[in-house]
């Protein structure tokens, strides 16, 4: 049977090819060079996608895997925010019942006739808790937007 070098050329039984045991070197001609093999990038997120560009939509419309992970993150980025600002407001307004548990001079002080701990608890709790739920209403449109920029991303 006749085998064929590296060319693609027929050449008759072993003819040209080094005996199986001989080393390196002891053939009829000089060794090739040993190639490398390929390099192969890996890259986490490419952002290279082929096919439709709006498979990214789809995906969120069809509730596949990859709409569930973008879904599910814009509902993390979601909660860690309402927690954030929830415990800003258990600081803000827990510390004053501390504050004037601590100093009692403090919940004793009357400011227009009337006692500073109503006056801060009773009036000055809703400016804070306005402020707080406008700070959260901005915050999550921004994850919102931030959401909404990514699914409509032209692809590169």
């Amino acid at each position: 049977m006749a085998e064929t070098d590296d060319a693609g050329n027929a050449t008759p039984d072993g003819a040209g090819q080094p005996h199986p045991t001989a080393g390196p070197g002891s053939g009829p001609g000089p060794a090739p060079p040993a190639q490398p093999p390929q390099r192969v990038r890996v890259v986490l997120a490419d952002t290279r996608r082929r096919g439709d560009p709006d498979r990214l939509r789809a995906d969120l419309a069809e509730q596949t895997q990859i709409g569930e992970t973008l879904i599910r993150g814009l509902v993390r980025a979601q909660l860690a925010l309402a927690l954030r600002l929830a415990v800003v407001v258990a600081i803000g307004l827990g510390a004053l019942p501390l504050l004037f548990a601590v100093a009692p001079a403090v919940g004793t002080m009357k400011l227009a006739g009337v006692n500073l701990p109503w006056l801060l608890l009773g009036v000055g709790a809703f400016p804070f808790l306005v402020a707080v739920g406008i700070a959260y209403v901005h915050l999550a449109e921004r994850n919102e937007q931030d959401f909404t920029a990514l699914v409509r991303r032209p692809e590169r």
